[in-house]
């Protein structure tokens, strides 16, 4: 099963690199491992042990941010090494001052594997949620290197848990430890003889709540709101621009503030709205704002602060292509909805559940609540209230982890 695994991989790398030709994301995951152990080695020539975090991609990274503050905040000389697989994460990477260093991960071959290990020499590895590289995992179990998994979720569905999957469940018992989401995940992995295991929950909820804290005012929103509610809409897709049209025809009290989660298609989120007076962010005049119905952002790493302007925010991508990131949204307090396809994000089932978050298939749906909050104020707040509890008893899962990890090896 090893030598099929590599193999697998090696292909998997040979296709991406055939699709450089074509992608300019995959052009950028091949051109940037084109000097990879180069720049390693020159990073890396004072022998320093750093402590490893790897993240897959962005997502991922907001979940290890609150983990590597922790770190430097007990321990500032520890040195921080983060590397992602995906361009996106790593660009943000760059950008941002929570590393000591941060690179692209190597091709999981065994080969590129030993390289890595040899040059960085980490004191310990930290693998964020879902990133299973086993030629990885082998070598830093042979050089007795410990590895532990962080804001981890298991499923059923997953392969370790199929009748195939003994191979990968003994490469997964070899993690030092793993710190879990959920008491399900716990369950299923002991299933299998994974004992080494601690329910933390999400460190996204850290991280959420270190950002609401910071969050600076953006002084065009009041110039916007103009005396109306907000309804702020983050990461939306077609379908979820196409509800929130129609709705606002049914509640004339609220302006609309639309964030798509790519804003190149910004021509399309203006026709879906182009019955309405939009305003955009990119060329915005605040003269305008005060008449505007819709305000479109279109650019990328303000929505989290946006949040906090919203009476109703609404997190979009649960119709068709995946629900997107709703505590940044929930940490402020405010009711939630979002598109009716939420089952795999476990935040998302919990506050549904709480009756803090409100999953939405149609604008009847929508509207019927939003009417129920105006009619009810103290429905409102209590919804209110619910979200914020829900982010604020969830917190803390990076000092329980920090409390478990051993980085003196």
């Amino acid at each position: 099963m090893q030598v099929l695994y590599t193999i697998g991989i090696w292909f998997y790398g040979l296709g991406i690199r055939l699709a450089a030709a074509f992608s300019e994301k995959a052009w950028l995951w091949v051109k940037g491992r084109l000097n990879l152990f180069e720049e390693l080695e020159k990073a890396f020539a004072t022998g320093d042990r750093p402590v490893w975090i790897h993240c897959a991609s962005l997502g991922e990274y907001e979940q290890a941010k609150p983990l590597i503050q922790k770190i430097k905040q007990e321990q500032p000389d520890t040195r921080i090494l983060t590397t992602f697989f995906s361009p996106s994460g790593y660009t943000q990477g760059i950008k941002d001052n929570f590393s000591d260093d941060v690179f692209y991960i190597p091709l999981d071959l065994p080969s590129s594997v030993l390289r890595f290990l040899k040059i960085v020499q980490p004191k310990a590895a930290i693998f964020v949620k879902y990133e299973f590289w086993y030629n990885f995992m082998r070598q830093l179990h042979w050089h007795k290197i410990p590895f532990y998994y962080v804001s981890a979720i298991f499923r059923e569905n997953q392969h370790f848990f199929k009748w195939y999957g003994k191979w990968f469940v003994r490469k997964l018992k070899l993690a030092t430890h793993l710190f879990v989401q959920t008491e399900s995940s716990k369950a299923l992995l002991e299933s299998v003889g994974i004992m080494q295991v601690t329910v933390c929950g999400d460190t996204r909820f850290d991280r959420v709540k270190a950002i609401a804290a910071q969050a600076q005012p953006f002084s065009f929103m009041d110039t916007f709101r103009n005396g109306k509610k907000i309804i702020v809409a983050g990461s939306t897709w077609g379908p979820d621009e196409q509800l929130l049209a129609q709705l606002l025809q049914n509640h004339p009290g609220y302006k609309l503030v639309v964030a798509p989660h790519e804003i190149n298609r910004t021509p399309e989120v203006k026709r879906t709205f182009a019955t309405y007076k939009t305003a955009q962010y990119s060329t915005l005049n605040e003269a305008e704002l005060p008449d505007s119905n819709v305000l479109i952002i279109d650019t990328i790493g303000i929505l989290s602060r946006l949040y906090q302007y919203s009476d109703v925010s609404y997190v979009g991508g649960a119709f068709k292509t995946g629900l997107h990131n709703i505590l940044e949204a929930a940490v402020y307090g405010k009711p939630l909805f979002f598109g009716p396809h939420y089952d795999h994000f476990n935040e998302a089932v919990n506050l549904v559940a709480l009756k803090g978050a409100f999953p939405v298939a149609t604008v009847k749906t929508m509207s019927d609540i939003m009417q129920r909050f105006e009619e009810n104020p103290e429905y409102y707040v209590q919804t209110c209230d619910i979200c914020q509890q829900f982010v604020a008893q969830n917190a803390g899962a990076a000092d329980k982890i920090y409390e478990i990890i051993n980085f003196d090896h």
